[in-house]
Parts: C-alpha cells; sequence; structure tokens
C-alpha cells in the first residue's frame, strides 16, 4: 500500500503532522516546519485513493460519515509503527486529510519540559482542571501525561471520553477506561452522564464543546470527582471569562459561584519555535486559592492576573515567567519571547533588563 509506505516514512523522519492536500506536494511538518517531500503536486484523484486506503487501514471504517457531513476524526494504528489522529474533510470539493502522528509509548513529561506542579495536578481528588491553549499546543499530550501520573502513583479508576482516543493507558496502579465518542458513547454530555454510574475516581473530558457539556463537568466536579478537560483559549483569565460567557445572562452568576467553589487550576500552554529548529511549550499555571475564588464570585477577573504574577510560592507561573526562563535557558530566541508574550512592548523591556 502506498499509503502506508508514507506514514512509515513520515515516522521514521520524525513527523508531527502529514498533510494530503490536493494541489500540493505530499509534505509532514517536522520541528514546526511543513516540508515539502517532492517537488510533484498530489491530484484530487489521487487523493481520494489515498483516503480510501487510510480508511481500510482503519479496520476498514466507514466513509458515510465525510461523504455525507463534509469531515470525519478518527485514530488508526500501524503495528510496530505508530498511532495515527486522522482528520479527513472536503476542500473545495475534494477530499484532504491532515494525520497527527502519536508514538504507541507513552511521553515523558520531563523530555517534553512540563514542569512538575503541572504532573502534581494528578494529586488532587476532587474538583474541576483545565488545560487550555490553541490548537496543536500539546494539550492532549500534557492531560496524557498527568492520567499516566495517576495510573502509575494512584489506585483509583479513571474514565476517559476522548475524540478520538489518541494516547492509550495499560493498567498499572489504576484502572484506566477509555471511551471515544461516537464509536463506545453518543457525545461527552451522555458519556459523561454515564460515568457518573461507572464509580469513577477521575474522569477526562476531551473537550468542553458547549454549554451542557460544562454543566455535566461541573455537576460530576462537585459531586467529589476529579474532572479534567481542555478548552481552546489563552490564559486563566480568558478561560474563566468563556466558561461563564457560554451561559445565558441569567444563569451567569450561579455559574461564577459554581467555579469558586469547584475549579482547581487551569494551565494554559503554547507551543514556541525553538533556537534548535523545534518547539518547546511555555506555560501559565493558575490555582485556586481564596483570592481568586474571591474575585471569580465578584466578577473581577480582570484582577486574577495580578495574583498569578504575585503567587509564585504556590506553584503559580505566568506566561511572561515562563518565556523569560526558556529564553535565559536559550531554548528560544529574543524574537519569539516577544511573539509569543501577551504584551511584546513589556516582554522587550523586560528581556532589556536581564
Amino acid at each position: 500500500m502506498y499509503t502506508e509506505d508514507v506514514l512509515r516514512k513520515a515516522v521514521e523522519q520524525g513527523a508531527a503532522d502529514i498533510f494530503l492536500i490536493p494541489g500540493m506536494p505530499l509534505s509532514w511538518k517536522v520541528g514546526g516546519k511543513i516540508l515539502y517531500q517532492t517537488d510533484e503536486k498530489i491530484f484530487p484523484k489521487e487523493i481520494e485513493e489515498m483516503v480510501r486506503e487510510i480508511y481500510a487501514l482503519a479496520n476498514n471504517r466507514s466513509m458515510d460519515r465525510v461523504l455525507e457531513h463534509g469531515d470525519d476524526d478518527f485514530a488508526m494504528a500501524l503495528p510496530g509503527v505508530s498511532r495515527f489522529r486522522v482528520n479527513v474533510f472536503r476542500q473545495r470539493g475534494s477530499l484532504a486529510a491532515i494525520i497527527r502522528v502519536i508514538t504507541f509509548d507513552l511521553p515523558d513529561f520531563h523530555n517534553l519540559h512540563i514542569p512538575q506542579v503541572v504532573i502534581d495536578i494528578s494529586r488532587m481528588t476532587k474538583g474541576f482542571v483545565l488545560v487550555t491553549g490553541p490548537a496543536g499546543s500539546g494539550k492532549s499530550t500534557t492531560l496524557a501525561c498527568i492520567i499516566d501520573q495517576i495510573n502509575k502513583t494512584r489506585n483509583a479508576h479513571v474514565i476517559t471520553l476522548e475524540d478520538p482516543i489518541e494516547y492509550l493507558h495499560r493498567y498499572n496502579q489504576s484502572v484506566v477506561t477509555q471511551r471515544e465518542i461516537g464509536l463506545d458513547t453518543e457525545s461527552y454530555v451522555t458519556g459523561l452522564r454515564a460515568a457518573l454510574r461507572q464509580a469513577p475516581d477521575v474522569i477526562l473530558v476531551g473537550e468542553m464543546r458547549d454549554e451542557e457539556t460544562i454543566k455535566t463537568a461541573l455537576t460530576a466536579a462537585e459531586t467529589g470527582h476529579l474532572v479534567i478537560s481542555t478548552l481552546h483559549t489563552v490564559g486563566a483569565a480568558n478561560t474563566i471569562d468563556r466558561i461563564i460567557d457560554s451561559f445565558p445572562p441569567a444563569q451567569q452568576e450561579q455559574v461564577r459561584a459554581q467555579l469558586s467553589m469547584v475549579m482547581q487550576a487551569v494551565v494554559s500552554q503554547q507551543l514556541i519555535p525553538a533556537v534548535d529548529g523545534g518547539v518547546v511549550p511555555a506555560f501559565e499555571v493558575m490555582f485556586f486559592n481564596n483570592a481568586i475564588r474571591n474575585l471569580i464570585r465578584e466578577s473581577k477577573i480582570h484582577q486574577i492576573d495580578n495574583i498569578i504574577a504575585t503567587s509564585q510560592e504556590e506553584g503559580m507561573i505566568t506566561m511572561d515567567n515562563s518565556i523569560i526562563k526558556l529564553f535565559r535557558e536559550g531554548k528560544i530566541s529574543k524574537e519569539n519571547a516577544i511573539i509569543y508574550s501577551s504584551n511584546g512592548e513589556l516582554m522587550e523591556k523586560k528581556l532589556a533588563r536581564l
């Protein structure tokens, strides 16, 4: 199979994403850069043939969804090669696909430069934790590392609801039940409601997609479970605003009260190009103390950043401090430190004082 050879070659070369786009050469992303593998463009008919081969490799998965709705998202594996997360979609009337490469082995958080305080979230036994950041910023990998740490150190029942399942967790100290949306359960909300009847200690929800999912997750956290999930937001304050704004105005005060009681941490991350050609993560970490809980109840969310900046002894990290640390360690350039900071002018002044 030609497609199987492409997947093997991409994994051998350390690709993170593979691009099968009509009218563009075969290409993949290595170290944050998209590299063409040939000068020849791939035509729509060839792409369609490759996509059909991918569906065949994915246990002969039906193509009905992409043909009817225009997109499909699923995971597959090539034994002895790697796992892949596949997104197939229509663009300009033709099929296309983006394939994320996922290793069989769970990554070591030390090698990924994930701070110990983030991994220590695995010790929490109740409440609501969010890992946030733009698409492709490594949220799923951070979640996988936290779940792996729970699995290694605690005797617990962990239920994951994912779309699709990326990393496979083998049974260790914990029982890890992994359910795929659309395959094992109808939706996040359905899976969450069922999870509450399955004796969970920890529930991982792949993504907070809508008001109903957030509401059900908050209820699960209120009943004494640890609920961990993701949101496509940047920054702790933006994350709280996004959750509150997803509810009708009449419910927002109640949601503020709920958040102030059940939230335990918000981790925000982004990937920054490294000087060695790869990427490194920068983190903002906010743990909920009394000051932050009061600010949320009183609708003074804009003041949260000040609390994070003055609470380093509690393990909190500001995004700017994380970026400055990466710059001091020689991992990122001054230019990228400024580009990826929340305030470029302020970051430039901070770097000038180093």
